[in-house]
């Protein structure tokens, strides 16, 4: 029966006759409705952290959901968990004094982001700063916000040109180029968001100075700095932050994905006190930030993002992706001497294996085939940005599955060099 389903990021008239429907899991293992298995390759869409079926977190959002599911956080309405969640969120923030603004995901947090550093300038009486800076390659969800500041094309094209006014992109790496564009136009840019590792775009790690000149720019030029860590957030560059591993000193950071482990959809905005005292400061009524969502501070996410934080601390995981960073990475460049494999990409417990430029060339479906052909092999990956594979396992993927992992993706990839 053809699916009603419409699927993210697909070509419905392909995936409606061919649809791989999950049925359970456990650990970084998946067990479609026809009984076959895969690996996860990629935690689903980066997120699933602790692994799959862990009964710590059902039970809280369970017992979470019998009491009080949800209420309203408008006004001076909030629930318990979403208290004590912001609380503990504020203390593992890689700023001191942080507050925290709730939603439902990674674009709720970069909506929330965008919207508040134009509020802020406004507040602060310079309305003008209005432009947000962002980079080639990067990623920032699918809502508005997001969709415009994406420096992946494809995700934009078709829609009218930028869904928002006042963005401007700039080179991946690219520091003289953004300091002539503050130099430029620094009155009226509010703000430069970026990922610590560009993630969806092709896992790209920062070059050693790059986060380093960024602040300073932003720094002389008056600029908010935005870090996007709704994939690096909570541990998968081996530190809770990215922002963290590369010394990156943000007014805001977006988190969403592993604040959960997926388990219930959950995001949001942690800002710093430069940015919440204009909101924040006194106790006479003052300017308000006049947004929100109807799942803001959901309780049952609540209860199961401090369950999932309770693994994450209380496993040591953070800590254990840092360990396996090394053999992670040596395990993956097994792939190098691969058919089709150019370049390979790492950090943490993340990986982009790029399929060679000439091949893609001369067959962009390339990609696509092998993560076919990997599914036959009992591995579940995707597409970044049309020319890799991602790889970005559970953080509690053991090293005999990482070979298993490396071994079917081997093997997809020679199957699909010669043509089977």
């Amino acid at each position: 029966m053809r699916s009603k389903f419409w699927h993210g990021f697909a070509d419905m008239h392909v995936v409606k006759d061919a649809e791989i429907i999950i049925r359970s899991a456990e650990g970084v293992w998946l067990e479609a409705i026809d009984g076959r298995r895969y690996l996860d390759a990629t935690a689903a869409l980066w997120y699933c952290a602790v692994g799959y079926g862990r009964r710590e977190i059902a039970d809280a959002v369970a017992d979470q959901l019998t009491r009080l599911a949800a209420y309203s956080s408008f006004g001076a309405y909030t629930t318990e968990p979403t208290v004590k969640l912001a609380e503990r969120l504020a203390a593992l923030a890689p700023m001191d004094d942080a507050v925290v603004f709730l939603g439902s995901g990674g674009s709720d947090a970069v909506d929330t982001a965008g919207k508040l550093a134009r509020r802020y300038w406004d507040v602060q009486g310079r309305p003008e700063k209005r432009v947000i800076v962002s980079r080639e390659h990067g990623y920032h969800g699918m809502h508005a916000f997001g969709t415009s500041l994406a420096g992946i094309p494809v995700n934009k094209a078709g829609y009218g040109g930028e869904l928002i006014d006042e963005v401007v992109h700039v080179g991946v790496s690219d520091t003289e180029t953004l300091g002539a564009l503050f130099e430029r136009r620094g009155h009226e840019i509010a703000a430069f968001i970026g990922e610590p590792v560009v993630g969806a775009g092709g896992v790209y790690p920062p070059e050693p100075s790059y986060w380093t000149e960024v602040q300073r720019l932003c720094r002389d030029h008056d600029v908010l700095l935005i870090a996007d860590e709704v994939i690096t957030g909570f541990g998968r560059t081996g530190a809770m932050w990215g922002s963290q591993r590369y010394a990156i000193e943000p007014d805001m950071v977006t988190f969403a994905k592993v604040v959960t482990s997926g388990y219930q959809p959950l995001g949001g905005v942690l800002v710093g006190k430069r940015i919440s005292e204009p909101f924040w400061g006194g106790s006479e009524p003052g300017p308000t930030f006049v947004h929100g969502y109807t799942y803001s501070g959901h309780a049952a996410a609540c209860a199961g993002a401090m369950a999932n934080l309770d693994i994450i601390e209380g496993e040591g995981l953070v800590g254990r992706v840092a360990a396996t960073e090394p053999v992670f990475d040596v395990a993956v460049r097994r792939l190098e001497s691969a058919a089709l494999v150019g370049e390979i990409r790492t950090v943490g417990l993340t990986a982009a294996v790029a399929i060679a430029p000439e091949p893609l060339a001369g067959d962009p479906a390339l990609p696509a085939k092998v993560v076919a052909a990997a599914l036959r092999h009992g591995v579940a990956t995707r597409v970044l940005r049309g020319h890799a594979l991602q790889i970005s396992p559970a953080f509690t993927i053991t090293q005999d599955e990482m070979e298993v992992l490396v071994d079917g993706l081997g093997a997809a990839l020679e199957d699909v060099a010669g043509g089977s």
